[in-house]
């Protein structure tokens, strides 16, 4: 499935790189995004590496999620397409 970065999560006064939300296109209610919790997340750089992740929770009402990355990602990613497998 396709899924779009939409931003880094974050608080008030601070940001957490290797945490992202992401809005799948055809999941519009948080229970449709809990049965998509553990699934893994892959987003693939310019040069062609892949950074991994897996969704850890619904956020929001709407369908979104959050999930964590093994490690950060940069700025670029952000609107950018992810596979979730």
């Amino acid at each position: 499935m396709k899924a779009k970065i939409l931003n880094f999560r974050s608080g008030k006064h601070t940001q957490y790189n290797n945490q992202m939300i992401i809005k799948i296109e055809k999941v519009d209610s948080r229970d449709d995004a809990k049965k998509l919790l553990g699934k893994q997340v892959t987003w693939k750089t310019i040069s062609g590496k892949e950074i991994k992740g897996n969704v850890s929770k619904a956020h929001g009402n709407k369908g979104a999620l959050l999930v964590i990355f093994e490690k950060g990602l940069p700025g670029q990613s952000l609107n950018n397409e992810v596979e979730v497998i």
